[in-house]
């Protein structure tokens, strides 16, 4: 048996149906024996949603009103009537089992799965399979119009049944026209028989993942702002009703290790993952959830992994996992296995006890454990921050993909997570040109909330963000490295910095508003360099030794050379020149690394390099030095530093008094370069401010 299931939300209707996260307002249904070709009772039941405000479309197309609404019963109420109308129906036509038919999936996977889910309450078994009519009339009738394109209306037009959806009332036809074509499609000329329902899955399955394995970029999606202590299983309920793949969510991480608030899920199809973009902004808690498309490339990035030890830890299927962190450094199994104690015991003993290390073997104070059952784990995580040894151990949900991040990320010593690295001497390709003078064509932006990036920025400023200049947004970091609230954008006039600044000012971005200035790029500069606007005017910056500025890009107008030894530190890999063979020249001109003039200018480490439309550079690298530049220095009356590439080391975290003679002492039994130690270098303030370093030596 059938029963033919139709509904609808206060909301949004037809194609976008659930896409709005609007309650569900009304369930129609009718049992439809497929042998006898009989049908049961019609039942109609309006549901009392929590938010009665219905959408314009919805009065328009059912008809419904908040007052008949506000008499009606709450879900949980209406579908135990459900279940206990349908098995009457059945007992009268002499059947026990049936399958749910709808049009279309939209009803069951949108809005009946996450809305129970919501509400906490579990749905019976048949709501976890079900057949959906627009499939199985494509199926029997393959030259009608495309799945996607189908509708009740034009599958009861192809057969050409006359209808009046005038006559009924909104719900009640729609059940009528469905039972009606099923009837024709098993009539003698199709003998159309349902065999593949749909499923949904009842529970995320867990598992690792192989780096070999192919991903469907059709089948991923990127979900960002979720909640920092989310877990696996917390994606997936909000994505239930679709089916995710077999450890397919991966929470991303962050250079340190922490989760950073996006995750990557892997759906078993392109049509789970299509309408799991439909789920863009819904609410997981108070907080909701941007959803966008993403790669396969990407979701291997994250969750894929060849480690044997992590292959092994995670072979065994549908476990709970906890991350354990702050552990002392010289904590053992034991240590762990007593700390949980025996209420919550550990899969395999010590087998289900991963401890994560430095590539060197240093431990790091993480370790990830496996519990049998959501008890045992629950049971676990009541020890949040209780304490082993002198310390108070973090314990927090994990998943299979952040056990291979974590892990992997120590093996290889390189994040997984692509971030910007800080750089030491940026320079950009192009002589992109940076507003200094006193022309008010930039714009000012405070009290940016402090997760804001630069989406976040780009959709605030709306359509005006086609007006800002190639690398014009610079995002202020406060002198810890973390966003200050405070951000600048370089437009391409003063007309376009004062309508942005009259249009843009005090407009929200997420829970707070945001003050927008017109500025000058003087202003800008002055605060990029660790300076300050206020009302009284500008304060200068609070260190006086130039130090670092990523975004502070100028036209680059005159060359110059960066003191050698502060230049020769940072060279890239690929820039350096090759061991000089004994064939070489001995006359050979000294290496030199070039920046053009401005870029020579270093300043404070207050801001963050952010590329903005339409020309964004992918990495920050070097300029290679014009020929003029390379003669300028190779006739120049220095003395080269370097006796030979590759001589010249760095040593870092020395005590504050260490001198000439400790050096010397910690380097005996090794040749260094004679002439009276002229070789070993101790740094200029220049040179120094370039390391970030308080005290350092170089070494010939």
């Amino acid at each position: 048996s059938l029963v033919v299931l139709f509904g609808a939300t206060a909301g949004a209707y037809g194609a976008k149906l659930g896409s709005d996260e609007r309650e569900l307002i009304l369930l129609v249904w009718q049992v439809v024996d497929l042998h006898s070709k009989k049908v049961g009772t019609l039942h109609k039941s309006l549901v009392k949603a929590d938010n009665l405000d219905l959408s314009d479309q919805c009065r328009e197309v059912s008809g419904l009103t908040p007052e008949g609404l506000g008499k009606a019963e709450p879900l949980d109420r209406v579908l135990q009537q459900f279940s206990q109308l349908v098995s009457s129906d059945l007992k009268v036509l002499g059947r026990s089992s049936y399958t749910l038919c709808s049009d279309g999936q939209l009803l069951i996977r949108q809005v009946l799965h996450p809305e129970t889910s919501k509400k906490n309450f579990l749905l019976s078994d048949c709501f976890y399979s079900f057949y959906d009519l627009r499939k199985e009339f494509h199926t029997c009738y393959p030259s009608s119009a495309a799945v996607k394109d189908q509708t009740i209306k034009t599958m009861a037009e192809y057969l050409g049944l006359g209808t009046d959806e005038a006559e009924e009332d909104f719900g009640v036809w729609q059940v009528k026209t469905m039972v009606a074509i099923i009837f024709s499609m098993l009539s003698e000329g199709c003998n159309h028989v349902f065999t593949e329902p749909e499923t949904v899955k009842h529970k995320y399955e867990t598992g690792p993942c192989s780096k070999s394995e192919t991903v469907d970029s059709e089948t991923v999606i990127r979900a960002r702002g979720l909640p920092w202590q989310s877990s696996d299983q917390d994606i997936a309920r909000f994505f239930k009703g679709l089916n995710i793949a077999k450890g397919g969510v991966a929470l991303c991480l962050n250079s340190q290790g922490r989760r950073n608030g996006e995750a990557l899920v892997r759906f078993v199809n392109s049509e789970q993952r299509d309408l799991a973009l439909e789920r863009h902004k819904h609410h997981m808690g108070s907080r909701y959830i941007e959803v966008y498309k993403a790669t396969g490339e990407e979701f291997l990035k994250i969750a894929g992994g060849t480690s044997n030890e992590v292959a092994q830890f995670l072979s065994k299927e549908n476990q709970v996992i906890i991350r354990m962190r702050g552990l002392p450094f010289t904590a053992t199994q034991e240590d762990v296995l007593g700390f949980l104690g025996p209420e919550c015991p550990v899969t395999g003993g010590k087998e289900g006890l991963l401890f994560v290390k430095y590539p060197d073997g240093r431990p790091t104070g993480d370790a990830f454990v496996l519990f049998s059952c959501e008890e045992y784990a629950q049971n676990a995580l009541k020890k949040h921050k209780e304490i082993l040894g002198k310390r108070y151990i973090e314990l927090f949900r994990s998943t299979a993909a952040e056990v291979q991040q974590v892990v992997l990320n120590r093996y290889m010593s390189t994040p997984l997570i692509p971030t910007l690295p800080t750089p030491i001497i940026p320079v950009i390709p192009p002589p992109y040109t940076i507003a200094t003078g006193s022309i008010r064509d930039c714009v000012r932006l405070r009290g940016l909330p402090y997760t804001a990036g630069i989406d976040d920025i780009l959709e605030f400023m709306g359509d005006a963000t086609g007006d800002i200049k190639p690398h014009g947004v610079h995002m202020v970091l406060n002198q810890q490295g973390r966003p200050s609230g405070d951000a600048f954008i370089q437009m391409k006039s003063a007309d376009k910095a004062f309508m942005v600044a009259q249009k843009c000012h005090k407009k929200m971005m997420k829970d707070r508003y945001v003050e927008v200035f017109q500025c000058s790029g003087e202003e800008m500069n002055f605060v990029l360099m660790g300076g300050t606007l206020n009302r009284s005017g500008l304060s200068p910056p609070p260190c006086k030794l130039p130090c670092l500025s990523p975004p502070a890009y100028a036209a680059f107008q005159t060359a110059a050379v960066i003191p050698a030894e502060a230049a020769a530190l940072y060279q890239p890999q690929a820039l350096l020149p090759t061991t000089r063979t004994p064939q070489a020249s001995a006359a050979a001109p000294p290496a030199v690394t070039y920046y053009p003039a401005q870029a020579a200018q270093l300043y404070m480490n207050y801001t963050a390099y952010y590329p903005s439309p339409p020309v964004s550079p992918t990495t920050v690298g070097y300029i290679a030095a014009p020929p003029g530049a390379v003669a300028a220095a190779a006739t120049a009356t220095h003395t080269p530093i370097l006796p030979q590439p590759g001589a010249l080391v760095r040593m870092q975290g020395l005590p504050y008094n260490t001198g000439m003679k400790e050096i010397l002492s910690f380097f005996q039994g090794y040749q260094y370069a004679p002439d009276d130690y002229n070789g070993l270098i101790q740094l200029s303030d220049q040179a120094r401010s370039v390391l970030q370093a308080p005290k350092e030596w170089v070494c010939l």
